[in-house]
């Protein structure tokens, strides 16, 4: 990986970057920093003002694991596409599943309650989405026994899911629902970009990353984990720089 703010990163990003580039990211540790309540996520000041200033610019858009009304409040600017749940919701041109995908959540999350213990299952933080099943661990008192727990109920249920995991939360969601790599292509071809930047930090954004198409500039952000991203920020408070460089590639080309 070559990191973007390095002389070598900021040449390709500039020589990458169009008028027609599709500028896209996750949200939780990549626009907004990981916090221990999910619930009080939000972006920094400055990252929403390069947003603005971007989406003014160009096309801009959010893939995240969150609901897409639980994401918009958090953003603190309109891109032309907000997509939730993974690439399960807001695609354009898509069905979303609505009840049936809610009614599917509901009976994993039964499932799961019934075959863990009642502490272990106590010691999660459950979010029930129309899309997506998330359940995090990062506060159990035994954060790694719970987890084997957990992963052990998970592949007992039936029908078996899509499970995607991420720091400290497992993601369960319908094996054919789209995953966020099929989500941005799909936003390619939907926008008339030529070509699409995508931002993210966590095993869910690997399916973006590891697509392997010349026409997208994959970064991740962080270095805690193996990623196959081109290239790297160091934490997510590199994110501010990061957007003006995009901003300032963008008025160049």
């Amino acid at each position: 990986m070559i990191e973007l703010l390095s002389t070598a990163g900021q040449q390709a990003l500039q020589a990458f970057i169009t008028p027609a580039t599709l500028f896209a990211f996750d949200l939780d540790g990549t626009l907004a920093p990981i916090v221990d309540d999910p619930t009080a996520a939000s972006t920094p000041a400055a990252v929403r003002d390069g947003l603005q200033q971007l989406t003014a610019l160009a096309v801009t858009a959010v893939i995240t694991g969150r609901s897409c009304s639980d994401a918009l409040p958090r953003l603190g600017f309109e891109p032309r596409y907000l997509v939730g749940n993974h690439g399960n919701e807001g695609l354009p041109g898509s069905n979303d599943q609505g009840t049936s995908s809610a009614e599917l959540m509901l009976h994993w999350q039964q499932q799961l309650q019934q075959r863990m213990r009642p502490d272990s299952w106590a010691a999660l933080y459950v979010e029930l989405k129309s899309g997506s099943l998330s359940l995090h661990y990062r506060h159990a008192p035994r954060r790694e026994a719970v987890h084997a727990e957990l992963l052990a109920a998970i592949d007992r249920l039936t029908p078996v899911p899509r499970r995607v995991g991420g720091k400290f939360v497992e993601n369960l969601l319908p094996p054919e629902a789209p995953h966020k790599g099929d989500a941005l292509l799909r936003l390619i071809e939907h926008s008339g970009c030529s070509n699409a930047l995508f931002v993210g930090d966590d095993e869910t954004d690997e399916d973006v990353f590891r697509l392997d198409d010349q026409r997208i500039f994959t970064i991740c952000v962080g270095t805690q984990r193996p990623t196959a991203a081109a290239y790297y920020l160091q934490d997510q408070v590199a994110m501010t720089q990061a957007l003006q460089l995009m901003i300032t590639s963008l008025r160049r080309n």
